[in-house]
Order: C-alpha cells, then structure tokens, then sequence
C-alpha cells in the first residue's frame, strides 16, 4: 500500500481518497479506523468521585461480577460501560482482547510469561499482571509483531 499526503493551503479541510482495484477486508478496516473517533479521556468513578481516565495511563480493562473496572497502577477503577463498549472505544489506543473478560493496552506490556495451561500471563509496566486466554493469543502476537498503532 502507498500513501500520498498532499499539504496545500487550497484545501479548507481533510479529505481522503482511496484508490484500489477492488474492496477487500484492509480496506474496510482501514475505512473503520478512519471513522474511528478516539477520545482523550474516559471517566471512571471511586466511591462519590468521578475520575478522568487517560487511555494511555490504563494498563487492562476487566469485568468481575457485571462491572467493568480500569486497572492504573494496580489500582481498579469502576467505568460505567460494558467491557465490548470499551473495547471499541479503546483500541484505536492500542487494546487487545485478552481474555472474554479482559481487554489490555499493548504500549503498556512489560513481558510475557508462558503459562502451564498454554495461556500467557502479561506482566505491565505498573507490575499488575493478566493471563492472556489461549483464543487470544495468536491475534495478541499478530499485533505485537505486526506493531501497535496507537493513534
């Protein structure tokens, strides 16, 4: 694939054109993240308290008991939305799926250790650990090797 980045000062505003011989599942997911709005900020709350949440501070994202919590420095933040709606509000930030009940931020891994159940566990730079489940672990290693586009 090419790119052609046009800079005129004739243009009012961004547009894209695609050029291609025939549709395929690139460009669909190309044309997807595209249309993607990626936010700044999520909130979570604490007791009383509504905390502002930046994507790139946020080590996993896991469900327990039909709530969602954001995990930052091995601390657990409630986030008042479903795992999937915070799936796709974060992955244009790097998240992964990593289990059914965990999503993880790819920029913030540490290292990996190999479980004995053919799971992985991953180890964040905060020192909080999750166990990928082994569905996921080939589409983690595809976009570990493929490389993490975070914007």
């Amino acid at each position: 694939m090419r790119v052609n980045i046009e800079i005129h000062e004739k243009y009012d505003e961004t547009f894209i054109t695609i050029h291609a011989g025939k549709w395929s599942e690139e460009l669909e997911a190309l044309v997807k993240k595209l249309e993607q709005k990626s936010p700044n900020r999520i909130v979570g709350s604490e007791g009383e308290q509504s905390i502002l949440l930046s994507p790139d501070e946020i080590d996993y994202v896991f469900a327990v008991n039909r709530k969602v919590f954001a995990s930052i420095h091995k601390q657990s933040i409630e986030l008042n939305m479903k795992l999937y709606e915070a799936e796709d509000l974060l992955e244009s930030h790097g998240f992964c799926r990593l289990s059914k009940s965990a999503i993880g931020n790819l920029n913030r891994i540490n290292r990996f250790e190999l479980a004995f159940n053919g799971s992985l566990c991953v180890f964040f730079h905060s020192g909080s650990k999750e166990y990928v489940s082994r569905k996921y672990v080939q589409e983690l290693k595809q976009k570990l090797i493929l490389g993490v586009d975070t914007k």
